[in-house]
This record gives structure tokens, sequence and C-alpha cells, in this order.
């Protein structure tokens, strides 16, 4: 094992995180989207120890980049020498494209 990694949110997840939050609250249930805030934020905290515990993005086919599964969520997550950078968090039926 490498060692523990550091990980971080890129301004891209931190803004899916808010849109899910805002999202429950328009539902009338802000404390759905808090809680999956919540949840979401302690999976990833497994990745500093675990960064290989994803699954590699089928849409993308590269070791370095991939995800956790929390229904109905992908958390998508680039793996580096020293940081796990969490880049999106979008809904399981979301298809992601290739950037470019």
């Amino acid at each position: 094992m490498a060692g523990k990694r550091t990980v971080e949110f890129a301004e891209s997840a931190l803004l899916d995180l808010e849109a899910l939050r805002a999202w429950y609250v328009e539902q009338g249930v802000p404390e759905v989207g808090a809680r999956f805030v919540a949840e979401i934020v302690g999976q990833v905290e497994q990745l500093a120890v675990f960064p290989e515990s994803g699954r590699i993005v089928p849409e993308f086919s590269l070791a370095a980049v991939r995800e956790l599964i929390h229904p109905p969520f992908r958390i998508v997550y680039r793996v580096g020498a020293a940081k796990i950078w969490i880049v999106r968090v979008w809904r399981s039926e979301r298809l992601l494209k290739m950037p470019g």
C-alpha cells in the first residue's frame, strides 16, 4: 500500500453536491438532501486509504478514473499519486461524456 492520500473535491463536484441539496429543498425534503450529502462525503473518506475501491468508469475505461456508487448517485473521482480528486457527483442513470 502506497500510504494515505489526500481526498479533495473539485469545484464541479462541490457544485453537484450543492445542486443535489437544493433539489431536495425544492421537493420539500431538505433533510433527505442533507443526509445524502453527508453520506457521500463520508463514503469518499475511504478513498484516502483505498483509492482503487471504486470501479473503473465504464464510459472511460481509464484506470485512474473511477467511481463509487451511492444509489442513486455516481461519485466519479480521479486517482493521483498523492491525491484523490472527487470530480463529479451525478445521478446513476446519467452517462458521462469524454471531454474534448
